[in-house]
């Protein structure tokens, strides 16, 4: 008998989108504000810390990197000792002592707060995605687009972050700002607590399962080993996606700010509000693309995970290139600042790329891992995640030096370049994945009574 679903999907994945959701409004919220926090005066009536760009950049790119680092002992802790579904819910408490910590003014609360957020989202990222993945037998073609529906509920909350955080964090007062990210959090974790009913067998401790111990200590096969070889290729194709997607929170950010011409029909709009394209971009898109994925499949055509990594590489340097139109208008001197449509599209282009890349990796790496290793493996892959945004900061600080234009000309020569290559080695890296993502019609969920 067919379980319970909504869309044609388990209610346990509408369980975990909002509860990401508002975990994702906490993290966007104070992503939006936060180097804007940093770099603010001290003497105004709303005080930042009046740190220069350089630094704010440098501890930004530490941050964004240790959030998602983290998930490698998230991954471990819930593979060993809490099992995913108790792992998330320690992780949401982490996360919501840590944003009214920023809401204490000093610098030691400030301080503890970051610590507590990084430890926070390294608890709950990879493991709810595992979940999801947990939620979908293996051959069920619904997987991929699972989680484009995810992942939608992912960009909601980052629609609604920067609007409102990004507003009242600037314009009224920063500790509020961090506040309304705690509040959000807090309705993620009663949204996770109340809807546990549909996550029944879903994220526990492995070696509770009489029918799964034996997996535990039996040794990879030839398989397993391959599809690891093509998982961590996988990886330094994510790591470099991220280090270009996320100048956004930062030298893109301040380029908005600085050089960017905001106004349109009469009014500016906030600097923190640009902060909400890429999400806004994800939720008109994300259906029809993967609408789109689905009937390219069905046609014959290629359509596997490292095929729409390629691509999305690929499509990645065009927003680049948009950038460096931007840069170059500014550079010819007749313009005090450029255009706002060069960076209206550039995030257009940036989210197709993240839609062809993003929750197809979070999908592939739930295919490719071995069972025992379910939890580490998506820790791995957001601490790939989080070095790609340490090496985002890092760009950023060179650009303080070398210039905007500079950095947006590298990243994009080296975007077409991995995209390029990787559908070049298709052909093999497929082989490596030996039939993963084989779907079997026959397969159709259940959900537990």
């Amino acid at each position: 008998m067919q379980g319970k679903t909504i869309l044609g999907h388990p209610t346990g994945l509408f369980v975990l989108f909002f509860t990401e959701m508002w975990e994702r409004f906490s993290f966007y919220g104070m992503r939006a504000i936060l180097v804007l926090y940093l770099t603010a005066e001290t003497t105004k009536d709303n005080p930042g810390l009046g740190w220069t760009s350089k630094e704010a950049l440098a501890l930004y790119g530490w941050y964004t990197m240790m959030v998602y680092f983290m998930g490698i002992f998230g991954g471990y802790i819930a593979d060993n000792w809490l099992g995913q579904k108790k792992t998330v819910l320690l992780g949401g408490i982490f996360i919501i002592f840590g944003q009214f910590s920023l809401a204490i003014e000093g610098s030691t609360t400030f301080y503890a707060g970051l610590i507590l957020l990084v430890s926070g989202v390294g608890l709950l990222k990879p493991n709810i995605s595992t979940m999801v993945g947990s939620l979908y037998k293996t051959g069920d073609s619904r997987r991929d687009s699972g989680f484009t529906i995810f992942y939608i509920g992912i960009n909601i909350g980052a629609v609604l972050a920067p609007l409102i955080v990004g507003f009242y964090g600037p314009e009224v007062n920063w500790y509020l700002g961090f506040s309304l990210a705690g509040f959000g959090m807090i309705l993620g974790q009663l949204v996770y607590v109340f809807g546990k009913n549909h996550l029944k067998g879903v994220g526990d401790l492995l070696k509770h399962s009489e029918e799964n111990k034996h997996l535990l200590d039996k040794p990879l096969t030839k398989i397993e080993k391959d599809r690891m070889v093509v998982m961590f290729i996988s990886f330094l194709i994510v790591m470099f996606f991220w280090a270009a997607y996320e100048q956004a929170g930062g030298l893109m950010n301040l380029y908005a700010r600085d050089k960017i011409d905001r106004v349109v029909f009469g009014w500016e709009i906030p600097t923190a509000f640009f902060q909400s394209l890429h999400a806004i971009y994800v939720v008109i898109l994300g259906a029809p693309m993967a609408y789109f994925w689905v009937k390219w499949r069905d046609s014959g055509k290629e359509a596997s995970s490292v095929f729409k990594m390629g691509v999305g590489s690929i499509i990645m340097s065009l927003g680049f290139v948009a950038l460096m139109g931007a840069a170059y208008e500014l550079s010819e001197g007749a313009l005090e600042k450029a255009p706002v449509y060069w960076l209206f599209l550039s995030y257009f282009l940036h989210v197709v790329a993240e839609l062809s890349l993003s929750p197809v990796a979070l999908s592939f790496i739930t295919k490719l891992a071995p069972l025992k290793y379910a939890g580490l493996m998506m820790g791995t892959y957001f601490a790939v995640v989080g070095l790609g945004n340490k090496a985002a900061g890092l760009l950023g600080e060179a650009a303080q030096d070398a210039g905007e234009m500079a950095i947006f000309t590298g990243i994009a020569v080296t975007s077409l370049g991995l995209g390029l290559l990787v559908l070049l080695f298709l052909k093999k890296l497929n082989s490596l994945a030996h039939g993963a993502e084989d779907v079997n019609p026959k397969v159709a969920f259940v959900e537990p009574e």
